[in-house]
């Protein structure tokens, strides 16, 4: 027997086990099985690392918001060590603090 009639032979029997099961249809399959392995069991799969892309974006947000609040926080701390007008009617705003010979009303809207 040559070569080619033992790969018919052999390709024959396999034939015949699975009938309808062509090779391309094998591959198809596991290549199915691998790419849904990936998307949902995998360590890293797709729907985590969307989530913590979204994350690190609000993240990233949040840390440059913070930047700013505390650039504005620090100018607000110069301008008061500066300034004393400015430090009393900061400590009379936020604090209600008054001199003693003086009387606050506090008025809500």
């Amino acid at each position: 027997m040559s070569d080619s009639d033992k790969d018919n032979v052999g390709k024959k029997k396999w034939q015949r086990r699975f009938p309808a099961v062509s090779l391309k249809s094998v591959v198809l399959f596991f290549l199915l099985v691998f790419v849904v392995y990936f998307i949902f069991f995998d360590e890293h799969n797709l729907i985590s690392r969307f989530r913590n892309k979204h994350k690190i974006e609000v993240l990233t947000k949040e840390i440059e918001h913070y930047r700013k609040e505390t650039e504005t926080n620090r100018q607000k701390m110069n301008e008061l060590k500066s300034n004393n007008r400015n430090l009393e009617k900061f400590a009379r705003e936020q604090y209600y603090m008054k001199r003693a010979n003086e009387d606050v009303y506090i008025i809500k809207e």
